[in-house]
């Protein structure tokens, strides 16, 4: 019987970095990832610059692919509105990397390996069990086509377990936490692209994206080395589970579609392939953890995406560092409350933002998203530089003053 001090769940962002901290600390631990790395994970793949201030060692030029200074934004394709995230004299300039996610969970893989946590691709996690001694994980080999494999299981114990294995991961299930996820669904293409070609506002530096075309979500055009990342998502379902709601998949596919003839993007619709994944988002302040804190959750496993962005890297990456500090000083019994800590009324804040803006998105279109300081505003928001709770009311008040004005004359409201 292999024993352990912790296995992580996992080798997504959450995952690594829990497994790496684990590991430098002198822990014994296994990093377990259902496929084999590198492997492909549908995701966007945007992050702002402020990550690398969690890998350290790692340089960016490993895994990003492009520097995005400039967000052009659209109503229903049109109304373009084109700014800098940083507007003159600003005194910390930021930007948001774009990276694939294959490279960049590899490369943070490897990082953690070597710190020392045994890493075993191609191992998918098939049962958890807490008993008085810790906690059984049993796994099984999966080949590279994702057939499971004929061989022995593994099995191993270790004190304390991490659950990063995603919205259907298995951890959550075993220690019965998070019962009733709310689940956002999102869809892309990635697809190759000859920068020159196609809208002139087709840049490396420059991100898109797109409301109105698909309600109660928005669509994205993301920027990579040699293609683009282009995809729709609904990120305020009208039940718990947007993957529910009829002919959605259908409407977000036609939404990508329609962004690629938008911006003069040649493509075969035959050939087009379209990646779904499920987003489990931030449903309010609920445990994370098992009361005997063997069992913790991070990453999506914990429903840590952003209920107004739709983005999780980064707290991802956090919400791993946490967790292990937690298990490297024994208090995985107070981890729940790190995390609400660290997340929760900047994230209940964004589901009270998120409400409106996905209702009355082009009132937040016209007089939010197309304010001169509001990329910037938004950067710093996905930075975690300042927090939704800090901006909820002057966001508010704002529209609200637009929609006034609107049916005032002249100029009496500004």
């Amino acid at each position: 019987m292999l024993n352990y001090d912790l296995i992580v769940c996992g080798a997504g962002p959450s995952g690594a970095m829990a497994a790496a901290t684990a590991a430098q600390a002198g822990l014994k631990v296994a990093l377990l990832e259902k496929r084999t790395l590198p492997r492909h994970k549908t995701c966007g793949g945007g992050t702002p610059m402020v990550m690398q201030t969690l890998l350290h060692e790692l340089v960016p030029e490993a895994f990003v692919e492009a520097n995005v200074a400039s967000l052009r934004q659209t109503w229903k394709f049109s109304d373009p509105y084109l700014t800098a995230i940083n507007p003159p004299q600003v005194d910390r300039p930021l930007s948001i990397w774009m990276m694939q996610r294959s490279i960049f969970d590899n490369a943070l893989a490897q990082r953690a390996a070597k710190a020392g946590a045994e890493l075993h691709d191609g191992l998918a996690v098939r049962a958890i069990d807490v008993d008085q001694d810790g906690v059984r994980v049993r796994a099984q080999a999966i080949k590279p086509n994702g057939d499971r494999s004929k061989g022995d299981a593994w099995v191993a114990t270790a004190r304390v377990v991490i659950g990063a294995d995603g919205a259907n991961g298995v951890t959550a299930k075993a220690a019965n936490l998070r019962q009733k996820p709310t689940i956002a669904l999102g869809m892309e293409v990635e697809l190759p692209h000859t920068w020159g070609t196609g809208h002139p506002d087709l840049r490396p530096e420059v991100a898109h994206l797109e409301y109105g075309a698909i309600d109660r979500g928005y669509a994205w055009i993301f920027p990579k080395a040699d293609h683009l990342n282009v995809g729709a998502g609904l990120f305020r379902p009208n039940g718990q589970d947007a993957r529910n709601v009829p002919h959605i998949r259908e409407a977000l596919q036609q939404t990508i579609v329609d962004y690629l003839e938008a911006m003069q993007v040649p493509y075969d619709r035959a050939q087009l392939k379209f990646h779904g994944h499920p987003l489990p988002l931030w449903g309010g302040k609920e445990p994370l953890n098992t009361t005997d804190g063997r069992i913790l959750l991070v990453g999506d496993a914990a429903g840590l995406i952003n209920p107004a962005f739709g983005d999780g890297i980064l707290y991802a990456a956090k919400s791993g560092i946490i967790a292990a500090n937690c298990v490297i000083n024994g208090t995985t019994t107070t981890y729940s409350d790190r995390i609400h800590t660290e997340f929760g009324n900047s994230f209940d804040a964004a589901r009270r933002l998120a409400y409106f803006f996905y209702q009355y998105p082009k009132l937040f279109y016209q007089y939010g998203v197309k304010n001169p300081r509001a990329a910037h505003i938004a950067t710093q928001l996905l930075a975690g530089e300042i927090p939704f709770d800090s901006i909820l009311g002057r966001a508010f008040r704002r529209v609200g003053t637009g929609l006034l004005s609107s049916f005032l004359p002249g100029k009496m409201m500004r």
